[in-house]
């Protein structure tokens, strides 16, 4: 089921309150989001129900943006620009998601499956930009994979810790990104 805009405004304000107040209580998360304990309670019960919610909305928001950049057509450095951005879009979704990642959350076994389909997608359109040339070819296409989800959770961080401008994040990912990875001439 697809959450409402209010349910997004929500969802991604209680992801953001989790990564702030790691071990706040539910009624310190909905004061920090902007709702009573008593919304907050109808809204997820608990808070395994509320990290739950949050996870799959999180994969929800991933594979959007993923459907969205119609990967399998766009032109790879237009595509590239297009994913920063969506990316950029979900800030709170990734931060929440870097907060509850652990080491093998990309292992494709168990109930991490979850996140199979976009990193399948992420790996599918960085080895089309290496057969199209646009792509070094000596980096294969799930290290881009790794290194692209990298550097954008390291952006994401170092903007919550206010040691990055996010209105410069764009530009600095696209930058790093494309000249450790661009062909040259």
């Amino acid at each position: 089921m697809q959450p409402t805009p209010h349910d997004e405004r929500l969802l991604k304000a209680l992801a953001h309150a989790i990564v702030v107040h790691p071990r706040a209580t539910l009624k310190a998360l909905a004061e920090a989001a902007g709702v009573s304990k008593a919304t907050l309670h109808r809204f997820c019960g608990t808070r395994d129900n509320l990290i739950e919610m949050l996870e799959n909305h999180g994969e929800q928001v991933l594979n959007q943006v993923i459907r969205n950049a119609d990967l399998e057509h766009a032109e790879p450095l237009a595509g590239l620009r297009y994913l920063i951005a969506e990316h950029l879009k979900h800030r709170e979704m990734l931060a929440f998601l870097m907060f509850q990642y652990h080491p093998d959350t990309l292992l494709s076994d168990g109930e991490d499956r979850r996140w199979h389909a976009y990193t399948q997608a992420m790996d599918a359109f960085f080895l089309r930009g290496q057969q199209l040339g646009a792509l070094r070819i000596d980096i294969s296409a799930a290290v881009f994979t790794e290194m692209f989800l990298s550097m954008m959770f390291g952006m994401v961080d170092a903007e919550r810790r206010g040691r990055s401008a996010s209105a410069a994040s764009a530009q600095a990912l696209e930058q790093l990104f494309l000249y450790g990875g661009q062909v040259r001439g």
